[in-house]
């Protein structure tokens, strides 16, 4: 039995990890902790979680624990993750997987040497529908690959959340441009250059970010949006020399995903599974470390993601993210 301690009372973990662990065998959610003690308690009562330590320093002590999984600010990401590699857990850390690409390097090395598994929590790479629009893109059906775009835009307005701080590594790009992002080199099959980037910037966070980049010479773009306009706008597209495929409900298919691809002689239409990407996310999580399954969303592949993050604000003259400091 794979057991796993939650460092924080996010509202995220209840997709993420509770419900997930309640239909996959092998595992299961044993302990919590949060940094204030009420909210661990009252998140232990409505998830049934058994124990609630009283800091993250005590979960990580807990040699009952296997795994962790950190659904904390991104700011934080960084910080804990490390935390849990010296504490000889197993992690599955949130998205995006630190605050900046030299914070991702050297979890990279402190995870190098432990033998542990280390798996960045971005949950639309496990679906069966990212993994198909892939095949798809592969099997040249779309002919020469002439553009891709991918867009993320949630209306979210300014406030005190946690999206909105930008000592807590906040901002569209951080929270919701990880996505298509990263949902592009998954289906390209290569990571990308950055040519340009526009943002709105808010008090130092990033409302809005419109980037353009090069996908192995694939002219791309990617949105990404919290408050802006089109004020909502979650949709994929891959065009070629012979057809374009495009895709609904990209990032959590779960919730009416499907493919098309439409050109000369080519028409193709599917349906994505309703299966949670978060249930695909944990099993593989399980899998890796019971049975040395493959990482898909590796370290070094958030450390990719994480550098293409940072070359987008340089192009868009703002300073990358920093690690929330204690």
């Amino acid at each position: 039995m794979l057991r796993i301690g939650v460092l924080g009372a996010a509202r995220i973990t209840r997709d993420a990890l509770i419900r997930p662990a309640a239909t996959i065998d092998g595992v299961e959610v044993a302990a919590i902790a949060a940094r204030d003690s009420q909210r661990a308690s009252d998140a232990a009562a409505r998830h049934g979680i058994p124990v609630v330590h009283a800091s993250y320093e005590a979960l990580l002590a807990d040699e009952s624990i296997d795994a962790v999984y950190i659904p904390l600010p991104n700011g934080l990401h960084g910080r804990w993750t490390i935390a849990a590699i010296e504490a000889g857990k197993h992690v599955l850390c949130e998205k995006p997987f630190t605050a900046n690409a030299d914070e991702a390097r050297t979890v990279e090395a402190a995870s190098a040497a432990s033998g542990l598994v280390v798996m960045e929590a971005h949950h639309a790479s496990h679906h069966p529908q990212t993994k198909r629009a892939a095949e798809i893109v592969a099997s040249g059906m779309l002919g020469e690959l002439l553009s891709a775009e991918a867009s993320f835009m949630v209306p979210m307005p300014p406030s005190k959340d946690i999206r909105w701080n930008v000592d807590l590594a906040g901002g569209s790009l951080m929270d919701l441009g990880c996505y298509p992002i990263r949902w592009l080199r998954d289906v390209l099959g290569v990571a990308p250059e950055v040519l340009s980037a526009a943002a709105s910037d808010h008090d130092g966070i990033d409302a809005s970010m419109d980037a353009r980049l090069h996908y192995n010479g694939v002219p791309a773009r990617v949105r990404a949006a919290m408050w802006g306009s089109p004020p909502l706008l979650i949709a994929a597209n891959v065009t070629g020399s012979a057809a374009t495929m495009t895709v609904r409900m990209p990032f959590t298919p779960q919730l009416g995903g499907k493919i098309g691809v439409t050109g000369r002689g080519v028409r193709l239409r599917e349906r994505a599974s309703r299966r949670s990407s978060y249930s695909y996310q944990l099993e593989a999580f399980r899998d890796a470390i019971e049975a040395g399954g493959p990482v898909f969303t590796s370290v070094a592949a958030a450390v990719e993601t994480m550098q293409t993050i940072d070359d987008v604000y340089r192009a868009a003259g703002m300073s990358p993210r920093r690690a929330t400091t204690p």
